[in-house]
């Protein structure tokens, strides 16, 4: 039997797997798993080895095409090739075991990683459940109460969910339009989508509702990614300014531009 150019065999898991299965590699890919682009140095610092050794691995991870690589000016900067590949972590992630905490560093890290930190490119830990939560109280989202029963629906921790509960409500597509959030995340076909926090066992948002209102936290500086990798905070301007957002005394532009029209000239 002929083959023929466009044919295509099974694929090649283990071609794939290989590239993960290296723990320097592997803290690689999580400490771009937020969407960052990085440079090699402070890739080696995450891996713990040389420049020169980050180089062999970073050439193994462009070879199997799970990053890519940019030049700007002197430096080449490293990004996660597809979302495909943060899926493949997070899978990973849940079928790890838990690596014991023996060190200063070590749970310092995971401090902070339960302080708050990316999931998907959306909010995560004690700061993404917190501000779900209070989204619900709200009264922007219906349909639950946030917290997780491993009973309902097939729920897993670090893992999406399975539930079909949660609608924004009209207060909600309402404030979050007057925040900023683009029309196109407000009105796409309900449930909203979300995730079993692993952490705080705990429901947080996620899709892309969950990962517009992460990017607004960060363009307006009411949040910022902090020095472990994935890891976020909320500043303090960013708490005052959730306090305002979500009990409706923040004024949005839109709200003041119709104030300003309803003054005496």
């Amino acid at each position: 039997m002929n083959n023929h150019p466009g044919d295509a065999g099974e694929p090649d898991i283990a071609a794939v797997a290989a590239a993960f299965a290296d723990p320097r590699r592997a803290r690689v890919l999580m400490a771009l798993s937020d969407g960052r682009a990085l440079p090699a140095g402070r890739l080696a610092e995450e891996a713990g080895v040389s420049a020169s050794t980050v180089s062999n691995h970073l050439a193994m991870l462009l070879n199997r095409r799970l990053v890519t690589v940019e030049q700007q000016g002197r430096s080449r900067y490293y990004r996660l090739a597809t979302q495909e590949v943060e899926g493949v972590l997070e899978a990973l992630a849940r079928l790890a075991p838990r690596e014991p905490i023996t060190s200063l560093r070590v749970h310092t890290r995971m401090h902070a990683l339960r302080s708050g930190r990316t999931c998907y490119r959306h909010l995560a830990g004690q700061a993404g459940v917190a501000l779900f939560r209070r989204m619900i109280a709200a009264d922007w989202v219906e349909g639950d109460d946030g917290l997780y029963r491993p009973e309902r629906d097939g729920d897993r921790l670090s893992a999406p969910g399975k539930g079909n509960h949660y609608r924004l409500t009209d207060n909600g597509i309402t404030a979050l339009s007057d925040w900023g959030i683009a029309a196109e995340h407000l009105t796409a076909t309900p449930p909203l989508r979300y995730c079993v926090d692993w952490t705080e066992q705990a429901h947080h948002l996620a899709g892309p509702l969950g990962t517009a209102i992460a990017s607004r936290l960060f363009d307006l500086g009411w949040a910022f990614r902090g020095t472990v990798p994935r890891s976020v905070e909320i500043t303090t301007e960013g708490s005052a300014g959730l306090d305002a957002l979500l009990s409706g005394s923040l004024h949005s532009p839109q709200a003041e531009k119709e104030a300003a029209r309803e003054r005496p000239q």
